[in-house]
């Protein structure tokens, strides 16, 4: 993942202190004071991704995205960050052109898994089909090993703490789902799920949740809870592989 670069745009110093600390677990960056510093750095450099605080001196972080695009500077996308956190609000800063919003005190995990489906977003999806899933590796170790160069381990367990609470919020909504048999929202669970297990290299869970939700998508219903239930198995195993790892749990 290091092959992908973010612009931090943030005033104040402890924010981008904070941002580089989440980002330089998995991509590159640079970091940029102002509005006026961030179009001095994308005329000389080129971005995956550019991270923008909103309430800036010199340029605010609106009319910076409009010099980005009117002068053409970058196709990245641009995330809008800022502590108003309505749904007017968040409506408004992507009226306006950006990409996506998250709202202040950023929470790492939301931060990752928004930068991880932005800059990843037109490649194509490897198509992988063994018969067994569990041929896959249930994690990734070269995600542990980036997190561990750029954080304590501590931090890194509580972004895994929080992947386990959402990923049973989710997985009890879509039992939830198909038990009334409203299969056609079981897709959108499935692709946060998709999403989280790959970020985090749950390996076995993100290629299940990937075959999962095509099966939804095409409506083949026939054998969605004994999908459920195996996606489960693999949830539950990867939980208890991770917690075995002595590093996080003592």
């Amino acid at each position: 993942m290091k092959n992908k670069k973010v612009l931090i745009v943030d005033d104040n110093a402890l924010n981008r202190r904070v941002f580089e600390n989440i980002i330089g677990q998995m991509y590159l960056y640079e970091s940029a004071e102002n509005g006026r510093s961030a179009i001095e750095k994308l005329k000389e450099s080129t971005f995956d991704l550019i991270l923008m605080d909103i309430q800036m001196p010199l340029i605010d972080g609106i009319n910076t995205l409009k010099t980005i695009v009117s002068d053409q500077l970058s196709n990245a996308p641009v995330v809008a960050v800022s502590a108003f956190a309505s749904n007017t609000d968040r409506d408004y800063f992507l009226s306006t052109g950006f990409d996506d919003f998250i709202p202040k005190p950023v929470k790492p995990k939301i931060l990752l898994e928004t930068i991880h489906r932005l800059v990843h977003k037109n490649e194509p999806i490897q198509q992988d089909e063994p018969s067994n899933w569990e041929n896959f590796e249930i994690i990734d170790l070269k995600v542990i090993n980036q997190l561990m160069k750029y954080n304590n381990a501590e931090n890194i367990k509580l972004v895994y703490e929080d992947f386990f609470d959402e990923s049973e919020r989710l997985l009890s909504d879509i039992e939830r789902l198909i038990r009334s048999e409203n299969f056609s929202e079981i897709g959108g669970k499935l692709h946060i799920l998709k999403g989280n297990s790959g970020t985090l290299g749950a390996l076995q869970m993100y290629k299940f949740s990937e075959s999962f939700e095509k099966n939804i998508k095409k409506s083949n219903f026939d054998t969605t809870f004994k999908e459920y239930l195996y996606l489960r198995k693999l949830y539950t195993s990867f939980k208890n592989h991770f917690q075995s790892n002595q590093l996080f749990y003592q």
